[in-house]
């Protein structure tokens, strides 16, 4: 018997270049970094003004590590069972020879805090009131300083002790400690609604608040500082690795080598500080932006509302963060839509945006998300978008294996192969073997996303179009110096962003750079 076959179009992308200094392009950011420079860079070395924030042992590891950033951190030696060439790795030259900018780690502000102060605060029984104590301890810290002297921060760094990590995100357990009465009855996770009236004569309403916040260490700084100034967090062993070990006298964590993290954080640095990003795509459609959408829900919140936000990307690679109205969004248990008013008023503040940037409306505006659109959100997407604006809604899912391809040889698929099975649906590897590095980095056989054209506002842009937009997407990630990412931007920090947006002390202010989330 003959089966009937179907002629699948199998398509390979090309690895996406990048803009670096003087007009120069390479594929990977560390060798236009190393060999040219960022993009669009000061003429001058640029010192960026640091506020660190820790407790005295922190401040001294950040110090030690600010010293090695400086000066150079080399690649360690291949370990028995490594190839000797290890292209993916890279020695790093230092802050001012790869970047351009620099900082005096003894001069920067260093505000301390005590260590004691914070152990007894991820104590106490409530864990709402101790993720929510212990940030304060930080920020009181960092508000203290900002009213008594003078002079302005570029970024803040928060150098964290192992409890933070361990005790103050949402799964931590607190197995095994001593724990300490509050102002808030232990298993509290939301507001009273029936106010204080049963609550303790002593119980002060205000501490009600620390409710409408995800007991997460981090959220609580990224949402604090949203109006302040760009922010990063940093464990103590990520920076001293060797000062916390076992009693095998190993260290307790397995971190990246010192020169990638070197390479990761001095990029957070740089474009935390600076004007432009330290690199941008290249061969860049001209009035192109576009939106990564995602829905959250809201803590706190009687009514299941769930908060909408959207990521603008441009060509250059920057974004902005823009905050959707609030409301009934979910209608199912993986479906989200947007009102007609809402979806118009979210799309038109993009626009606006976009347009104070470049004086004009965008050509293409493309919206990444993992949703579908109904008909009322999107002919209100469509109202919205000026007419000579094309506007194209394209779902980008992750698989989980669901779709294998496999090769001749040691290594995997090459990333940027592409399976496209009609016109509007396309596999999409944007993880796998790399022939520049001359390896694989991932645990097994890479998953390829799935992505989808579901709407557009006028003509349908063809799928090897939205195919290459996307793997270049995979390589703006400014909070690391990787060769590229298996999400594209508008997907990879989408969740990110929500967790943040979806923050009590989050939610006044308007559209902040992409920057101050990450």
């Amino acid at each position: 018997m003959k089966f009937p076959e179907v002629s699948l179009v199998v398509d390979h992308f090309d690895e996406p270049e990048l803009d670096f200094r003087y007009d120069q392009r390479s594929h990977h950011p560390k060798d236009g970094l190393f060999l040219y420079g960022p993009y669009d860079a000061p003429r001058k070395v640029q010192e960026v003004r640091i506020g660190v924030i820790g407790t005295k042992e922190g401040i001294s590891h950040f110090r030690s590590w600010s010293d090695r950033l400086l000066s150079g951190i080399a690649v360690p030696p291949p370990s028995p069972t490594e190839k000797k060439d290890r292209l993916h790795l890279a020695d790093f030259a230092g802050l001012e020879e790869t970047f351009g900018i620099t900082f005096d780690p003894q001069r920067c502000r260093a505000l301390t805090v005590e260590f004691d102060a914070i152990e007894r605060a991820t104590r106490m029984e409530n864990m709402h009131e101790a993720v929510d104590a212990v940030a304060r301890i930080y920020t009181d810290r960092m508000d203290k300083f900002r009213r008594n002297e003078e002079g302005a921060i570029d970024v803040w760094i928060f150098v964290v002790p192992e409890i933070v990590y361990e005790r103050c995100r949402p799964e931590s357990r607190r197995t095994g400690l001593t724990l300490v009465r509050g102002k808030a009855p232990k298993r509290q996770r939301t507001r009273s609604f029936q106010g204080s009236l049963l609550l303790d004569d002593s119980f002060d309403p205000n501490i009600e608040n620390v409710f409408d916040d995800i007991p997460d260490f981090r959220r609580h700084i990224k949402a604090r500082l949203l109006s302040i100034a760009p922010s990063q967090i940093l464990r103590e062993s990520t920076l001293e690795p060797t000062a916390f070990l076992n009693s095998a006298g190993y260290p307790k964590r397995t971190t990246q080598d010192a020169a990638t993290v070197a390479w990761n954080l001095a990029t957070g640095l740089y474009y935390k500080t600076q004007e432009r990003p330290p690199w941008r795509l290249s061969n860049v459609r001209d009035g192109v932006c576009y939106i990564g959408m995602v829905y959250k829900n809201l803590p706190n919140n009687r009514d299941n509302h769930v908060c909408c936000a959207a990521q603008m990307f441009l060509t250059e690679g920057d974004g902005v963060v823009f905050r959707g109205a609030n409301g009934p969004w979910k209608t199912g248990d993986y479906e989200y839509h947007l009102s007609a008013a809402a979806a118009e008023e979210l799309l038109g503040t993009v626009i606006e945006a976009y347009r104070d940037m470049h004086s004009e409306p965008p050509k293409e505006l493309f919206i990444h998300g993992q949703a579908s659109f109904n008909d009322e959100e999107w002919q209100a997407f469509c109202r919205a978008a000026p007419k000579g604006t094309n506007v194209v809604g394209v779902r980008i899912k992750s698989t989980g294996g669901d779709a294998k391809l496999f090769r001749a040889g040691d290594y995997p698929v090459i990333r940027g192969t592409a399976l496209q099975l009609n016109d509007s649906n396309a596999y999409l590897w944007t993880s796998g073997y790399v022939p520049q590095l001359d390896t694989y980095i991932g645990p097994e056989t890479p998953n390829p996303l799935m992505v989808t054209i579901l709407r557009s506002k006028n003509r349908c842009p063809r799928m090897q179009t939205v195919l290459a937009d996307i793997m270049g997407l995979t390589k703006i990630n400014y909070n690391s110096c990787n060769f590229n990412d298996g999400l594209p931007v508008t997907v990879r920090f989408a969740r990110m962003v929500g967790d943040i947006l979806v923050m009590g002390s989050a939610r006044e202010g308007g559209p902040q750079p992409f920057k101050y989330y990450i």
